[in-house]
């Protein structure tokens, strides 16, 4: 039985070849893909555990695939791509994407940062409220990872879920961004604290129907959820 199913989406023989080989080693089954458009068309085929994504494609660049991919489906996302700077890091995270690997990468780290992001999408939300946390507006059901605004399910990432159940579990109580990436993250982003505002920023969007602000800016702090 394999681990789950990868969908390789890089036009790089090289870096493709030996990121599936270290891959199909921890029993992962991967779907190639060369360009954006056959991404797109293997995405609905293969309904892939998660998306491993690269930047510069031929046909339609990496940004486009993964807003398409976000308009279909919470499939986690790791971006992967020579760019290393800032800005492209925080695009990506804008766009959806869960993870961001620059190359040169280590095979073994790809491989971790894989499992990290599928087991956090895949475990429940070990809140300890029971199976479903309940505020003016919104539902946010733990085992079934759904969370619902004003009795209408909304489609979060990976990480979204993650992060909104984390905090809704402890009200009131402070985080700061390096605490959130402990909490939330399963390694850290040393000095990029700018993934949890992007990702903040992505759920006071979602969640505007419950007409509240439930997610608090701290200043100088971080961040609580508000009841």
């Amino acid at each position: 039985m394999h681990a789950g199913v990868i969908l390789m989406v890089e036009d790089e023989a090289a870096v493709r070849d030996v990121a599936r080989l270290y891959l199909e080693k921890e029993g992962f089954r991967v779907v190639p893909a060369l360009d954006g458009e056959q991404a797109l068309e293997q995405l609905t085929a293969v309904n892939p555990d998660l998306v491993i994504l690269d930047i510069m494609l031929p046909k339609k660049d990496g940004w486009s695939v993964c807003r398409e991919i976000r308009r279909q489906t919470a499939v986690p996302i790791i971006m992967l791509s020579a760019k290393g700077e800032e800005y492209d890091r925080v695009l990506g995270l804008e766009l959806g994407a869960d993870d961001y690997v620059t190359k040169p990468f280590s095979p073994r780290e790809l491989v971790a940062r894989v499992k990290a992001v599928l087991r956090r999408s895949n475990a429940p939300a070990g809140t300890g409220a029971g199976p479903a946390l309940r505020y003016p507006g919104l539902t946010i059901d733990t085992e079934a990872r759904r969370v619902e605004v004003e009795g209408q399910p909304i489609a979060l990432t990976p990480k979204e879920f993650e992060l909104l159940a984390f905090l809704a579990s402890r009200p009131r109580r402070v985080f700061s961004r390096e605490q959130l990436l402990a909490g939330v993250w399963d390694y850290e982003y040393p000095g990029d604290t700018r993934t949890v505002d992007t990702h903040i920023k992505r759920l006071r969007e979602k969640l505007r129907g419950t007409g509240r602000n439930y997610l608090k800016t701290v200043w100088g702090l971080g961040y609580k959820f508000e009841v």
